[in-house]
């Protein structure tokens, strides 16, 4: 049986996983950048760093959303009767809530 190459190791693991394998093409710029977050030894290789990078891109998308929701109900529930004072208190009040509990 021939010997498998550190590569082909590393394919078989992620396929064990339950991981799929994607090919992506990148300038050469960004593919330096990787590989230099790699070498970093905060990650394992450059997959990591791809998997990371769209990790946070999903949680930023997540958050886009639901501002966007938030955006949406207040069009949707007309103008309010509250000064423009009670309303800037209430939304400070609302973001500090928000930011306590996302820990931004």
């Amino acid at each position: 049986m021939p010997r498998r190459s550190k590569v082909d190791n590393l394919c078989q693991s992620a396929d064990a996983a339950g991981m799929a394998t994607m090919n992506i093409s990148l300038p050469d710029a960004m593919k330096d950048w990787v590989e230099q977050q790699a070498a970093t030894g905060r990650y394992s290789n450059s997959s990591d760093v791809v998997r990371d990078l769209i990790r946070r891109e999903q949680v930023r998308a997540e958050k886009i959303a639901n501002m966007q929701r938030l955006i949406d109900e207040g069009r949707a529930s007309g103008v309010s009767e509250r000064s423009p004072e009670e309303r800037r208190i209430e939304a400070r009040r609302r973001a500090r809530l928000i930011v306590a509990a996302d820990g931004i």
